[in-house]
């Protein structure tokens, strides 16, 4: 905590008030205070002197991080907490499907999602105060050259994906990585969102603020900041300053150096640093602070026209874009079978009996094993489990696969969680409600006590819904419409 006891704009006292191993990422939400470590998240209660009350743990279980631990947190305007948490790799197949992302949670830690995806290294972002949209810079991947890959500053939208790590740019394929097979880097690309602007590659976007003040020049109103770390192995060096993003109608259209002069160039032609630039934050009176973490220092830059700089305050409300899905049945009950005749389902437990701890997030996390009788002239099979107990989305979406073949009426435990599987060849894995592909376990909040989790098979007349992989539950279900033969569903519980 660094206390300006004068107001004269320089720290008279700093003081450790929370300490954690690897903490790093801070967002204030009225009288709380977020702060994140690799793996944990922790809420506290700010005391009216500024410290802070005792740390409670919310989340636990965030991605390893490799060679990106850093993670940063924030409120968007819906009230969710949005956190940061980069790949572990330089470019790689994750184990982890949260890694690569920005998660977003309710401010207790539950019901954390997949926000965004295919993002290398997000560590800074931020909500574009007239339009509400969510904007962030990616760090490329290294050893592609000097030029290659650009830092990528992307709208970032609910559910998109953004390339990582086998397509960057403009749909530019990296050579070192393969997606998995069965699927092409011109379909990774088809599926992947573009970047709105690119800088110099390697100059590494650390923090990004929107300005809604004015104790800057009007012109800055509405632009942001981002603190540039710096690159550590380009030639000649990028980065080492703070970059101004120009926006015009809530639209970003151009870069600005806004703060530079850290990076300096030896006689004989080597370069050195005064400073590498991490954090990035604008203070209530309009001033901008800006950290170091090469020398432990924060800069504050302020704009001297003759107005008090305690005048300065932000004025507008940031709109809320994010619309939470419209509560539905299970899909068993909003589907129609031309045919009377049900699908019989058999699992390792009886229906309406409780899973095995193994299918559940707490256990191993694996798919159930399923075998099913289904009409001859059915010629391919949905499975969708869905969870009606939860609190958001209802349903929960545990699992979608589609296009599984009319020869395949029978399914192992633990089912690999990419896109598109191998065995069954050529079956489609969907989009889950935590936003990755493939099976999730059940992880129901421990007050709320037993979860009924429906698994439904459709049996169809066609032998394909003619959907890309990783489609949502509301995409098959409109694609499978009027080709159901038949159906059935078998229920298992879980309480944590």
């Amino acid at each position: 905590m660094l206390k300006d006891e004068d107001g004269d704009g320089k720290a008279e006292t700093v003081r450790s008030i929370a300490s954690r191993p690897g903490m790093h990422g801070i967002a204030f939400d009225g009288n709380r205070v977020f702060l994140a470590t690799v793996n944990d998240v922790y809420v506290a209660d700010v005391k009216s002197d500024g410290t802070f009350g005792d740390l409670k743990r919310i989340i636990n279980d965030l991605p390893d991080g490799g060679q990106h631990p850093n993670r940063t947190l924030a409120i968007g305007p819906d009230g969710m907490l949005y956190i940061s948490a980069g790949s572990t790799c330089n470019a790689c197949a994750e184990t982890n499907p949260e890694s690569a992302t920005i998660l977003r949670a309710k401010p207790d830690g539950s019901s954390r999602t997949i926000f965004a995806k295919g993002l290398r290294n997000t560590i800074g972002f931020d909500w574009e105060p007239s339009t509400g949209k969510l904007y962030g810079f990616d760090h490329g991947i290294d050893w592609l050259g000097d030029e290659e890959q650009v830092e990528e500053l992307n709208l970032l939208e609910k559910g998109k994906q953004y390339g990582w790590p086998y397509v960057y740019g403009a749909g530019e394929f990296n050579p070192q990585d393969n997606p998995p097979e069965g699927i092409t880097l011109e379909s990774w690309a088809k599926q992947s969102t573009e970047p709105v602007l690119g800088y110099t590659a390697h100059s590494a976007p650390m923090q990004l603020v929107f300005y809604d003040h004015d104790a800057f020049p009007e012109e800055y109103r509405g632009d942001a900041f981002v603190a540039m770390r710096g690159s550590w192995n380009r030639r000649p060096p990028s980065g080492y300053e703070v970059l101004r993003i120009d926006f015009e109608n809530g639209k970003p259209v151009a870069f600005e150096k806004f703060l530079e002069g850290f990076l300096i160039r030896s006689q004989d032609g080597s370069y050195g640093y005064l400073a590498r630039l991490a954090g990035i934050a604008v203070s209530p009176d309009g001033s901008l602070f800006v950290g170091d973490d090469s020398n432990g220092v924060i800069y504050r830059v302020s704009h001297r026209d003759g107005k008090r700089m305690t005048d300065a305050t932000s004025t507008s409300s940031i709109p809320n874009l994010i619309d939470e899905p419209t509560p539905s049945k299970v899909a068993y009950a909003l589907v129609d079978a031309k045919e009377e005749q049900a699908i019989r389902i058999r699992s390792d437990f009886e229906n309406g009996k409780a899973m095995p701890v193994k299918y559940t997030a707490d256990g191993d996390n694996a798919s159930p094993q399923l075998s099913w009788a289904a009409p001859d002239e059915a010629k391919s099979f949905i499975v969708i489990v869905d969870d009606p107990d939860a609190s958001a989305p209802k349903p929960f979406v545990h699992w979608i696969l589609y296009d599984l073949p009319s020869n395949t009426t029978s399914l192992r435990e633990g089912l690999p969680t990419e896109s598109i599987l191998q065995d069954p060849k050529g079956v489609k894995q969907g989009t889950n409600s935590s936003g990755s592909t493939g099976y999730t376990g059940p992880k129901p909040p421990v007050e709320d006590g037993e979860h009924n989790y429906h698994i439904q098979i459709f049996a169809l007349d066609i032998p394909s819904l003619g959907l890309e992989p990783g489609e949502t539950r509301e995409a098959v279900l409109e694609a499978m419409e009027g080709h159901v033969l038949a159906k059935g569903e078998i229920v298992g519980t879980f309480d944590r």
